[in-house]
C-alpha cells in the first residue's frame, strides 16, 4: 500500500471544495473527493465520486474505494454545505430539512466513517466547515447557523471521543467567500455583514487553506476541539 497521505475532501465540484482539490494535489497527497455532480475538467491524480454526503450507502462504498486502494486515510474535510438566506416566516420545510441533511447528517456521517478507516493507523485529521453566521446570529440565517452550530458542538464531542484513537477533530469557520454560495445575497447585506469583522475584507481561498494545513499538520496532534474564525468575529 502507498505511504502517501491521503485525504477525503467534499463538496468538491467547485469553489472552496475544487480549490482545496488542487492544493493538495499540489503537496503530493492522494487526493479523493464527492458531490453530487461530476467535475468539471477534473485534474490527473484526483479520484471523484458522484453522491450526496448524506447517503450513508453511496458514502461506505467510496470508503470502500478508499481502503481498498490505499488501506488508509489520512484527512478528511468536511466541506460539503449548502445555505439558504431566508426570514424564519418564510422558510419552507423542504428547506430546513435540505440543510440539516447536508450540513448536519452529512458531516456527522463522513466523520464517523473516516474514523472507522483512521483507526486502524491511530492517526487521523478530520476538519469540518463552522460559519461566522452562528456566532454573529445573523438574520435572514436562522437554519443554517444552527445547522453549522450543530457541527461546532458535533465537532466539540468527537474531539474527546476520537481521542484515544489518535484522531483529531477542528473545525474552521470562514468569512464569506467570493463563491455560488453567496451569490445571491444582496450587497448591502454583504457589505453590513463585513463591517462587523476586525478585518474587513472578503474571505480567500488561502485564508481556509491555511488554517487546514495548521490542522492537519503531523505536528498539531495536541489540537482538538478547537474552532477557528476567521476575521476576526
Amino acid at each position: 500500500m502507498s505511504r502517501e497521505r491521503v485525504i477525503l475532501i467534499t463538496g468538491t465540484r467547485k469553489g472552496i471544495g475544487r480549490h482545496l482539490v488542487d492544493h493538495y494535489l499540489s503537496r503530493g497527497f492522494a487526493v479523493f473527493g464527492c458531490s453530487r455532480g461530476p467535475m468539471q475538467d477534473p485534474p490527473a491524480g484526483y479520484r471523484h465520486f458522484c453522491l450526496d454526503v448524506a447517503d450513508e450507502a453511496g458514502a461506505r462504498q467510496m470508503f470502500g474505494a478508499i481502503r481498498a486502494d490505499h488501506g488508509r486515510l489520512d484527512v478528511l474535510v468536511n466541506n460539503a454545505g449548502i445555505a439558504s438566506m431566508n426570514h424564519i416566516l418564510l422558510t419552507p420545510l423542504s428547506t430546513v430539512r435540505r440543510i440539516l441533511e447536508t450540513n448536519v447528517v452529512g458531516t456527522m456521517l463522513f466523520c464517523r466513517e473516516a474514523a472507522k478507516l483512521m483507526q486502524g493507523e491511530r492517526s487521523g485529521r478530520i476538519v469540518n466547515f463552522a460559519t461566522v453566521a452562528t456566532p454573529l446570529k445573523l438574520e435572514g440565517e436562522a437554519i443554517y447557523a444552527a445547522s453549522k452550530a450543530a457541527v461546532v458542538s458535533l465537532t466539540e464531542v468527537l474531539a474527546r471521543e476520537l481521542a484515544p484513537l489518535g484522531i483529531t477533530v477542528n473545525a474552521v469557520g470562514p468569512t464569506p467567500v467570493a463563491t455560488d454560495l453567496i451569490r445571491s445575497v444582496p450587497r448591502e447585506k454583504m457589505d453590513a455583514l463585513l463591517a462587523r469583522q476586525a478585518i474587513r475584507r472578503f474571505g480567500e481561498f488561502r485564508d481556509i487553506t491555511n488554517v487546514i494545513d495548521f490542522f492537519i499538520r503531523p505536528e498539531s496532534d495536541f489540537v482538538t476541539g478547537q474552532v477557528l474564525y476567521l476575521g476576526g468575529v
